[in-house]
């Protein structure tokens, strides 16, 4: 029973910890018109190269109709481009744009110059627990 609630109390930090360091990462963006909600679009559509507006709605976890809102935002934006599906002409795929993927190159730069910047001030010792932590929670992550 021990055990279980050291599990529970190190998931708890564990999700505090990482809440907080994703809204500090959020607020060295970039300041840009992208809600939240299209910038994950953006990345996850970067990430996968395409995807149907379907595949998509289901990465992000959201509903069609909200994606379609969305990615009807991107476009508008120029940051996404519909194309054919090359199989099925009721379909189309989503591909970022050049003007897309600048948009997320700019926002991982700053995102990863602003956490750069505060681990450098950390210890050797700090620094290698966090890359052995970093590898545990991929692991985590994939197996969920």
């Amino acid at each position: 029973m021990a055990e279980r609630t050291t599990a529970l109390q190190l998931a708890l930090g564990l999700r505090e910890a990482i809440t907080r360091l994703n809204r500090r990462l959020r607020q060295a963006r970039p300041v840009g018109d992208l809600t939240m909600a299209q910038l994950s679009a953006l990345t996850s559509l970067e990430l996968a190269g395409s995807l149907s507006p379907r595949e998509l709605a289901d990465v992000e976890r959201v509903q069609p109709p909200t994606m379609t809102k969305i990615i009807a935002k991107l476009e508008e934006r120029g940051m996404v481009l519909r194309e054919p599906h090359p199989t099925d002409g009721r379909q189309v795929i989503l591909r970022t744009t050049a003007q897309g993927r600048q948009e997320y190159e700019q926002v991982q730069r700053a995102h990863n110059e602003w956490l750069a910047d505060h681990l450098a001030d950390l210890s050797a010792e700090d620094l290698e627990t966090l890359h052995r932590a970093a590898e545990i929670m991929r692991r985590v992550a994939r197996a969920a």
